[in-house]
């Protein structure tokens, strides 16, 4: 995954979806790459030693900015692998994403001295560990694979809603506090105020209902 970071411009973050392992520190990885800018995922993957692509599909997005691809890869994983640091203490990978040239980890242990042996093997083995959040819960979270939500985002709203919410939430729309209103996004994307409110109340209740289904009128 770093290696693959360094080798598109523009990267924003690598996702990694969905992962089996092979043999003698071979994976079958799949990934969600996401690039400010259109990317040739295969001359990427060529100038990787050890790894080689299977399959990659463009996910559609409705926007200029951001290009999304899904890829699956065959990949030998030199130690340290941040997948092996994690299951080599029996925890859960919900989620390991790398973006901003850092991984951001969401893992499921049983307890607080489990998660704390985790934590000391990764700060010694990798030199750094931040813990960001903990909470207790009941039921752990799946393990991976929450890239197919950008996959099933993407391909129920439309190219309208997909750009309104974009703009919305890299000016800081969604913040607290807010740092732009829909006036501003209004001039900025050169509609009428009424359109954007529509537009992203439409958005926000597309997203609501791939949650919680259709609303009984």
């Amino acid at each position: 995954m770093a290696k693959l970071h360094q080798q598109i411009a523009g990267v924003r973050s690598i996702e990694l979806d969905n992962t089996f392992y092979v043999e003698d520190g071979t994976w079958i990885e799949s990934l969600t790459v996401t690039a400010n800018e259109p990317f040739d995922i295969e001359d990427a993957i060529e100038n990787i030693s050890g790894v080689s692509l299977f399959y990659t599909s463009e996910i559609p997005t409705g926007s200029t900015e951001a290009h999304i691809q899904r890829i699956t890869v065959l990949a030998n994983e030199s130690y340290p692998f941040i997948l092996g640091l994690i299951l080599r203490q029996e925890a859960i990978p919900n989620r390991i994403v790398l973006q901003n040239g850092k991984f951001e980890v969401v893992t499921t242990t049983r307890d607080w001295d489990q998660f704390r042996a985790m934590a000391d093997e990764i700060q010694e083995t990798l030199g750094e560990f931040e813990l960001l959040s903990v909470s207790q819960d009941e039921e752990p979270g799946e393990p991976l694979d929450s890239g197919r939500l950008t996959e099933v985002l993407v391909s129920k709203l439309t190219d309208e809603q997909l750009e309104i919410l974009e703009a919305a939430y890299n000016h800081g729309y969604f913040d607290v506090p807010r740092e732009t209103s829909e006036t501003d996004l209004a001039a900025e994307l050169d509609l009428a105020q009424s359109t954007v409110n529509e537009r992203l109340r439409t958005a926000e209740r597309s997203l609501l209902e791939l949650i919680y289904g259709a609303r009984d009128d």
